[in-house]
């Protein structure tokens, strides 16, 4: 990662363009000492009152209740711990829970390698991930970020750090600990496995004119990890229309020629108006990485970003999702946009912010029936497979499934309420055999919940880590608004 690239159009690319950020492990010895300042802070909350982290940051869409409880300290544990990458069983890193994406694909990439999963947000959290899933283009072949976690320490509800393993003294907690949103405990360390990695990815934008054959094509990718015979080592897509729709085919490149024709999306293009107009494309490892980042897939176009005048005046370190998602808490908090929508007579407007997944037999219907009844375009695709059992998020390991990912607001229609929408998105998934994440809106009954997110383990597992409640239940804090 130490070489000096020019584009076509003249760019030159130095280390510092493709590792902008540099980050070097910090060691067991502070590693410990966070750990300590976290417990002795959890000792000091008053038995009895709630307790939650002291962050700054979420990528959580769904309201959350105030609380006058001094948060957990977090102080130094955003990092890189250590890297293994000498393993006789591959290579690991060993990382914080509160480590962003954005920090660990830094310091990973400095190596030569990077996580098995990157979600596609820079401030995407490990712990975060794991805890409340996480999805990329890699999905395909090594599932969701919490399936190559190897071993993870856990503050639990009664303030005990423990080791979890898959079969070890306390694999109930590694098993329910994906999708439980730290009503179970929070991760402060996580031991990943990591994939090596080449300079670049070469792109092929490919365009289908139905549904079905878009399907179709991801049964073959996914079944042979390659489309005509060249390999597939990336794969996502997004929908524009039942009739427009691409898939991107990412493939691992080293070739000069490759990095004589890399693009920059963190300017004045914008990613996704770019699939329709190139059949092929090149980015560094890095940006393909965070190619959706700057402009959070497309949400930017609700702030002006995408317009070329505002794109230009609006700080390029301050086109990222982090940032929009600040913009949009803005909003929530003093609903200026909302007033203004009344002052000009326009309907208000329900939030419909998703990711859902659906076996891929049934996702061309599921397409179908969402164009039909929610009115945002463009949508994600993301196919995943499944690599093991996990309680509360049951996707049977090997089955093909794909995330449909869309974000935005819709007028409420006379007549209808705020949620109507989101709910007909709920039964529409579970219609199509299908399984909902959980950190935006939810509206499930508490019998419906828990039949779908592990109701037969979770309570056992609660009770053993957290006796007393101190951490809310799942039901209660992603549809009770906790």
């Amino acid at each position: 990662m130490t070489a000096t690239h020019v584009r076509a159009d003249g760019t030159v690319l130095t280390t510092s363009r493709v590792a902008p950020m540099t980050a070097s492990p910090v060691g067991a010895m502070a590693h410990r000492a966070a750990v300590d300042r976290l417990q002795a802070s959890y000792r000091a909350v008053p038995e009895g009152s709630p307790i939650r982290l002291a962050k700054r940051t979420s990528n959580l869409f769904r309201p959350r209740a105030a609380s006058a409880t001094p948060g957990l300290d977090v102080t130094g544990l955003g990092d890189v711990i250590s890297l293994d990458l000498d393993h006789p069983d591959g290579p690991t890193a060993d990382v914080q829970g509160m480590c962003t994406y954005e920090r660990l694909v830094a310091t990973t990439l400095a190596h030569g390698h990077m996580p098995r999963v990157v979600p596609q947000l820079r401030t995407i959290t490990l712990g975060g991930a794991v805890t409340g899933l996480g999805i990329e283009s890699s999905s395909f072949r090594n599932g969701l970020p919490h399936e190559s976690v190897r071993e993870l320490d856990v503050l639990t509800g009664d303030g005990r750090v423990v080791t979890t393993t898959p079969d070890g003294e306390h694999a109930d907690l590694f098993g329910a600990f994906p999708n439980s949103y730290g009503t179970l405990g929070y991760a402060t360390r996580l031991r990943i496995e990591l994939d090596p990695v080449q300079p670049y990815v070469r792109t092929r934008n490919l365009r289908f004119g139905s549904l079905e054959e878009l399907t179709e094509a991801i049964g073959a990718i996914v079944a042979t990890r390659s489309w005509h015979d060249d390999p597939v080592d990336f794969l996502d897509g997004v929908m524009f229309s039942a009739e427009e729709s691409y898939l991107v085919l990412g493939s691992w490149a080293n070739d000069r020629h490759t990095a004589a024709r890399l693009s920059d999306y963190t300017g004045g293009q914008v990613y996704y108006r770019s699939l329709p107009e190139r059949p092929t494309d090149a980015l560094t490892v890095l940006d393909y990485l965070w190619r959706w980042d700057t402009d959070w897939f497309w949400c930017s176009r609700a702030f002006g970003a995408q317009n070329p005048t505002v794109r230009r005046l609006w700080p390029a370190a301050l086109r990222r999702s982090d940032v929009y998602h600040r913009l949009v808490g803005l909003e929530n908090r003093y609903h200026v946009a909302a007033r203004i929508d009344r002052r000009r007579g326009l309907p208000a407007r329900e939030r419909v912010v998703q990711d859902i997944e659906v076996p891929l037999e049934r996702t061309a219907s599921f397409l179908r029936w969402y164009l039909d009844h929610v009115p945002m375009t463009p949508v994600w695709l993301c196919p995943l497979v499944g690599q093991g059992t996990w309680s509360l998020y049951p996707l049977p390991p090997g089955a093909t499934y794909v995330n449909v990912g869309f974000w935005g607001t819709v007028p409420i229609e006379p007549g209808r309420s705020d949620g109507d929408v989101n709910r007909l998105v709920e039964q529409a998934v579970s219609d199509h055999h299908g399984h909902k994440s959980l950190y935006s809106d939810a509206y499930y009954t508490e019998d419906d919940f828990w039949t779908r997110y592990g109701g037969q383990t979770y309570p056992e597992v609660k009770q053993r880590y957290d006796p007393d409640g101190r951490l809310p239940d799942l039901f209660t804090k992603v549809v009770g608004r906790s």
